[in-house]
């Protein structure tokens, strides 16, 4: 699929920056063998403003990447390290010396998630992981990081019994010889409850009792919790309603929910026929404007609810269906699959000429002198790499060299990629770096490109 647009990712961030509240991460995964390298994937997310990020293990050229950038990691134990880590606790001090300790706080580290859906895995390793968290929560505090560094797990949906109706939410028995100690785990340290949701894959295992709109957040009509009288609008708060229940039923009610996966994928095998970028977008269009208005759900209004969309990139060594490689949000050439209004109020039309925000064609975009260089940098060589803006009249000796400071040189790759990309108020936001003038900005030789 042609993409054309800047990622905005900016625009939602911007919001967090000056709002308390939920917050938007974005999962980083690394299951692919054309990913670009760490230190491009840190430009790329310091470009669209993006300061919560979750990775899956520890990569030391990730943590040196993202070094002195502000953005927030979320780094993992792998399920593999449980058993190590869980043994001895001379194991987990190795790997916070080894592994974190060298590269913090420079990389700010926020939590920290010993093992994944364990519960999922075909080695189940759960009796490790409370284990392995007290032995890591040890290793914090003998450096005086446990206030810092949070220590969780993270889990699929599939750790409940029951889901619907929410009331009802109960978790799975089998699952308790560990899922109490860890809740204890959870409370004592106020650490919040981690879990991967996709309604996704609930309407597609089931169409015929969700409807697709109930799924997207685009239902008009509501369900009705019989226990509680509550109105669910969408299976999101549903679902996280179910695990606030369940975890009230065992009587943990200061336990926080945090969603550390969802998504919709923009691209499915033949019978996988609601794995499409529209749906993609209108899913996360809506997940975006959900959490950032700090909605909550109908048993926790208002609740702050923090959450991580899947994922980064599109992933071409995941297993299984064609839609397991498609979650991205961009391409492994750090193109947009497709576009997002981070604002909440309402998803971009992709269809080329039909943009609700295209101009009309007597405008240019430049940058904002009150930019910091930093940031304008990195807009430029987003601009002149990934985004395919022909950067030669900048460069020294030609028309548009002078003036040679880096505001003039921005403004020229920003108007380009402005005019090649159906000057739209998206194609002109570099993460509010570029601004729309309706005055030609060319000067002597220098002329700036113009739609039509």
């Amino acid at each position: 699929m042609a993409t054309w647009f800047i990622f905005v990712a900016s625009l939602f961030l911007v919001y967090l920056d000056c709002c308390s509240g939920s917050f938007i991460g974005v999962c980083y995964g690394r299951s692919a063998d054309d990913l670009p390298t760490p230190d491009k994937v840190s430009q790329l997310v310091q470009l669209h403003k993006i300061k919560y990020l979750r990775i899956y293990d520890s990569n030391i050229q990730v943590l040196k990447a993202f070094a002195n950038t502000g953005v927030e990691l979320m780094i993992g134990i792998p399920n593999s390290d449980l058993m190590p880590f869980a043994q001895f606790q001379s194991n987990a001090d190795t790997w916070l010396k080894n592994s974190i300790l060298p590269y913090y706080p420079a990389t700010k580290i926020t939590y920290i998630t010993v093992g994944a859906e364990v519960t999922e895995n075909p080695n189940n390793a759960s009796s490790f992981v409370v284990p392995a968290m007290t032995n890591v929560l040890t290793a914090l505090k003998k450096v005086g990081l446990h206030r810092r560094i949070k220590v969780s797990s993270t889990h699929s949906l599939g750790v409940l019994s029951r889901s619907f109706p929410p009331s009802a939410g109960a978790f799975n028995s089998s699952h308790a010889h560990f899922l109490k100690p860890m809740l204890e785990f959870l409370a004592d340290n106020q650490s919040p409850f981690m879990i991967d949701i996709y309604p996704y894959y609930a309407y597609r295992d089931s169409p015929n009792k969700v409807s697709l709109d109930y799924a997207l957040f685009e239902s008009s009509s509501e369900v009705i919790d019989p226990n509680t009288g509550l109105l669910y609008t969408n299976m999101f708060d549903s679902q996280i309603d179910a695990i606030y229940f369940a975890l009230n039923a065992l009587s943990f009610r200061t336990i926080k929910v945090m969603v550390t996966e969802t998504g919709w994928p923009s691209k499915g095998s033949p019978k996988e026929t609601a794995a499409t970028a529209d749906n993609a977008q209108t899913y996360n269009t809506n997940l975006i404007r959900h959490v950032i208005n700090n909605t909550g759900t109908p048993e926790k209004p208002g609740e702050e609810l923090n959450v991580y969309v899947f994922s980064l990139f599109n992933e071409n060594r995941k297993p299984g269906l064609e839609s397991e490689r498609n979650w991205g949000l961009f391409y492994p050439d750090q193109t947009s699959v497709y576009n997002l209004d981070f604002t909440g109020r309402g998803s971009v039309d992709m269809t080329k000429g039909a943009n609700a925000t295209k101009s009309n064609g007597t405008s240019w975009c430049i940058a904002s002198s009150k930019t910091p260089q930093i940031d304008l940098q990195n807009a430029v060589d987003w601009a002149c790499g990934p985004g395919n803006v022909d950067c030669t009249a900048i460069q020294p000796s030609q028309p548009c060299f002078e003036p040679d400071n880096l505001v003039s040189h921005a403004s020229y790759a920003f108007n380009s990629y402005y005019q090649q990309n159906g000057a739209s108020d998206i194609a002109c936001s570099f993460g509010g770096t570029g601004v729309k003038v309706d005055k030609d900005p060319s000067y002597d030789k220098c002329i700036y490109m113009r739609a039509g």
